[in-house]
C-alpha cells in the first residue's frame, strides 16, 4: 500500500557574522534523535508537518510580505491559497520549535531578538508550544508578533520515494537566520546542532562522519554554487521548481 505524503516545510538557515554580502555562509544543520521514525541519526534542515493551525485562513493577517494568493502562485504545485501560505507558516514554526530561531517581526517593525538564556521567555513559550499548550496564534497574539514570511525563498520542492513507511511533500526554504538570535536544539527531536559550510558537510558526509538523506546532500551541492548569502537568495527569484523525489 502506497502512503500518502504529509504536507511539510524545511527551512535551510544561512548565517555570516558579516552580512548577506560578505563571501562564505555557514548552514544550520541538526542531527535527528538517532530513536526517531524517520532518518535516526541523520543531519536535517529544521522542519516538519503542517498543522491544520498553520493553513487557516486568518493566519494570512499573522504574514508580513506574503499573502496567501501570492503563495498560492509561488507553489508548483499549489493547493488551496491557505495551505500554501501553510507552507511558510509551517516552516517558520517548526524551525522555532526545533531549533529556537524565530523569524518574526516585532510591532515596531524590527526583526525579533531574543538572548540564547533558558530563562527568556520565548524560550518558556518555545517549551509550551512543543508541549501543546499553547498555540502558535496565542504566541503571535500575545506578544504582537508578524512571520517574517518575507525572508523565505522557495527554493525546491522534495517528495519521500513511493516505497517509504513515512512519507512527506517537502517545500525547502532559503532564509537568512535571524541577527540576536542563537540556535538551540530541543532535545527531543533533535539531539544536536551544527553550522557548518556546505563544503564541510560534503566532505564530511563523504568520509561517513556526517550522515545525510539525499535531498540534503543535493541542497548541499546547490548552495555550494554560491558565495554570498545574498547570491542564494537572489538565485530564487523567477526560479523554476520542479518536484524531485529523494
Amino acid at each position: 500500500m502506497i502512503v500518502q505524503p504529509k504536507d511539510a516545510a524545511t527551512v535551510v538557515l544561512l548565517r555570516n557574522p558579516r552580512g548577506p554580502d560578505a563571501e562564505g555562509f555557514e548552514v544550520l544543520m541538526v542531527m535527528r534523535n538517532r530513536n526517531s521514525k524517520f532518518v535516526p541519526g541523520f543531519y536535517v534542515y529544521p522542519g516538519g508537518a503542517l498543522d491544520e493551525e498553520d493553513c487557516a485562513p486568518d493566519m494570512e493577517g499573522f504574514c508580513g510580505g506574503l499573502k496567501g494568493a501570492l503563495a498560492h502562485l509561488l507553489l508548483d504545485h499549489p493547493a488551496s491559497p491557505a495551505r500554501s501560505l501553510g507552507a511558510w507558516v509551517a516552516g517558520i514554526r517548526e524551525t522555532f520549535e526545533e531549533a529556537g530561531l524565530f523569524l518574526a517581526y516585532r510591532g515596531d517593525g524590527g526583526l525579533l531578538s531574543f538572548h540564547a538564556d533558558r530563562t527568556d521567555p520565548f524560550h518558556r513559550y518555545r517549551e509550551l508550544l512543543r508541549q501543546g499548550k499553547i498555540s502558535f496564534r496565542e504566541l503571535l497574539l500575545k506578544e504582537g508578533l508578524v512571520l517574517a514570511t518575507d525572508r523565505l525563498h522557495y527554493f525546491s520542492h522534495w517528495v519521500t520515494p513511493w516505497f517509504y513507511p513515512i512519507r512527506y511533500d517537502v517545500r525547502f526554504f532559503i532564509a537568512e537566520a535571524p541577527a540576536g538570535q542563537e540556535a538551540v536544539h530541543d532535545g527531543g527531536e533533535l539531539t544536536e546542532h551544527a553550522w557548518v559550510t556546505p563544503r564541510d558537510a560534503l566532505d564530511l558526509h563523504e568520509r561517513g562522519r556526517f550522515d545525510m538523506v539525499f535531498p540534503t546532500v543535493t541542497t548541499m551541492k546547490a548552495l555550494c554554487r554560491f558565495g554570498t548569502i545574498r547570491e542564494a537568495i537572489e538565485s530564487t527569484a523567477g526560479k523554476r521548481i520542479i518536484l524531485e523525489s529523494g
